[in-house]
């Protein structure tokens, strides 16, 4: 289970998934596995949905609790507990979200990929902090610390946009029947270490599916509850449940999700011929990632530095921001939201956002193995003798 857990393999696992979902798009296999992917499963007449929903909607609900339980400790008691340590990395944050956006619109606009400019605003945080286990041996801690920090707060922005953008139509009725059931579910979870942790167990996990029916039903997107679920749940027991979840999360619910949103057909067409939801994305996430990271981090150490973590270089929070480019996951759903009604622009936003997390990738582990380097040798010096 420590491989399951390592920090180094869910970002292989997310580049092989997403590999073989390109290949099989683009193969015989194609017809069969659209056709699987569009059946339905569930109860016949009462609650159905496709396989390629179950996945989205209801998989990926199980990450975002995972995230929002983390979320919820960062923000009791781990990095972000205090404004002090928060502000730093929001203000980087903020020039990560913002850059992007504003170079996205420049591309897309007057087109009709414009609605696509929340894509390019996530950072996947497992597929970042793999790379930067794999190549960032030496890097200072103060880099990781502010790392996970900045990408705890893009996926905050990530579940504001998923919430407030993508929801429509919404049944009263039944979000208050979610809100009653999360609530219920968050005093209940309060109870696990008594004698009857068993069946408060078993409620626990009824009520959370009984919450996700109903936030599904109400219109707003499904993993919203896992946010709130994961933010309701008592800190000790939520971060054993996590605990147990991770690996599973790992290597079942980011696979396939990263499988099925990457079986997207490479469009046979010249390169001039790709929509500006393609190239927005493909520009938008390393470049405008990067420089919204370091220039916002940079300001970000003049401004809070005082009582804050310690202060980084600016070549290191340049690898912060090429890591920050990696969005993957919550950019491949924000673009199947973006473009739900519009199937060839999706896919080409699925292309761009591949392509640009491939890019950023490759440009982080080029400076975050150049920082390591350069750390390390600064400690061998440091430890010669005068």
């Amino acid at each position: 289970m420590s491989l399951l857990r390592s920090a180094r393999f869910p970002a292989i696992v997310l580049l092989v998934a997403a590999a073989l979902g390109l290949v099989v798009a683009n193969s015989p296999a194609a017809g069969p596995v659209d056709a699987v992917m569009h059946s339905y499963l569930g109860i016949p007449g009462v609650f159905e949905l496709s396989v390629s929903h179950w996945i989205k909607d209801g998989l990926l609900a199980i990450f975002f609790f995972v995230v929002a339980v983390e979320l919820q400790y960062e923000l009791t008691s781990g990095q972000l507990n205090s404004a002090r340590k928060a502000l730093q990395p929001a203000i980087a944050a903020a020039g990560g979200v913002v850059l992007p956006i504003v170079l996205y619109a420049v591309i897309a606009w007057g087109s009709d990929a414009v609605d696509g400019w929340p894509i390019p605003t996530a950072t996947d945080i497992a597929f970042a902090l793999g790379v930067l286990a794999v190549f960032g041996k030496g890097l200072p801690s103060a880099l990781r610390v502010f790392l996970l920090a900045l990408a705890i707060l893009d996926d905050i922005v990530g579940i504001v946009f998923i919430a407030v953008l993508f929801t429509s139509d919404v049944n009263f009725g039944a979000l208050a029947g979610a809100a009653v059931a999360v609530v219920a579910f968050g005093i209940l979870s309060r109870q696990l270490d008594t004698r009857a942790r068993v069946p408060i167990a078993i409620m626990l996990v009824v009520l959370a599916i009984a919450a996700w029916v109903l936030v599904y039903l109400s219109g707003v997107h499904a993993t919203i509850a896992g946010v709130v679920l994961g933010l309701a749940m008592a800190q000790r027991p939520a971060l054993r449940v996590r605990h147990e979840l991770e690996p599973w999360v790992n290597v079942i619910v980011l696979p396939v999700f990263a499988f099925s949103a990457a079986l997207v057909a490479i469009p046979s067409v010249p390169l001039s011929q790709l929509s500006p939801a393609f190239w927005g994305v493909l520009v938008a996430l390393p470049v405008g990632k990067l420089v919204g990271i370091s220039l916002f981090g940079w300001v970000s150490l003049r401004v809070a530095h005082r009582g804050g973590p310690p202060p980084l270089a600016f070549a290191d929070l340049l690898a912060a921001g090429a890591l920050g480019g990696i969005g993957f996951t919550v950019s491949l759903l924000l673009s199947e939201l973006a473009f739900a009604d519009a199937p060839p622009l999706r896919d080409q936003a699925t292309l761009g956002v591949l392509a640009g997390s491939v890019v950023s990738l490759l440009l982080a582990a080029g400076l975050v193995s150049w920082r390591a380097w350069h750390h390390r040798r600064l400690t061998a010096t440091a430890q010669k003798p005068a």
